[in-house]
């Protein structure tokens, strides 16, 4: 009860932000942050494959690709995200938010090689390599379309 006999108004608990992004959202925060993407469709449609999407993308890849960028000093183009057309095998797909592709350059791939453990191979022979904070970059040689880093985020860190 307040001083006047009133009851205290109930206080609303701060609700949390969602798990995901919409392409626009998604977009800003890389853009504010110096990353880059690309399209072979020029055009961010979830369902073309042509397009690289950031629709429902997780916060914490974003994250993740930022921290890369920051601490790897390189730079750090998304060349797929949310779109159709990859793998639906297992809970961390790209579909649902938790990898990205991002485009091979020198520097990006000395950072992973040289900070990042080696972690075997994967089923399809892309290399992989574990971030000390859990996240895996498999260095994929894909049969049609371009070398690229696969990276799942499991956290918001690189």
């Amino acid at each position: 009860m307040a001083a006047l006999g009133l009851p205290l108004a109930a206080t609303a608990p701060a609700s949390a932000a969602p798990a995901t992004y919409t392409h626009a959202q998604a977009a800003k925060e890389f853009r504010a942050h110096g990353v880059s993407w690309t399209s072979s469709g020029h055009c961010d449609n979830r369902n073309d494959s042509r397009c690289t999407s950031f629709t429902g993308i997780r916060r914490t890849t974003v994250s993740g690709v930022i921290a890369l960028k920051r601490t790897s000093h390189c730079a750090v183009t998304v060349t797929a995200g949310t779109e159709k057309g990859h793998s639906r095998t297992g809970k961390y797909r790209h579909d649902n938010g938790y990898k990205v592709d991002l485009h091979v350059t020198n520097c990006l791939d000395t950072y992973i090689r040289k900070h990042f453990r080696s972690a075997g191979t994967r089923g399809d022979g892309a290399k992989l390599y574990k971030s000390g904070s859990g996240n895996v970059y498999a260095y994929e040689k894909p049969k049609k379309g371009a070398l690229h880093w696969d990276v799942t985020y499991y956290n918001g860190s690189a």
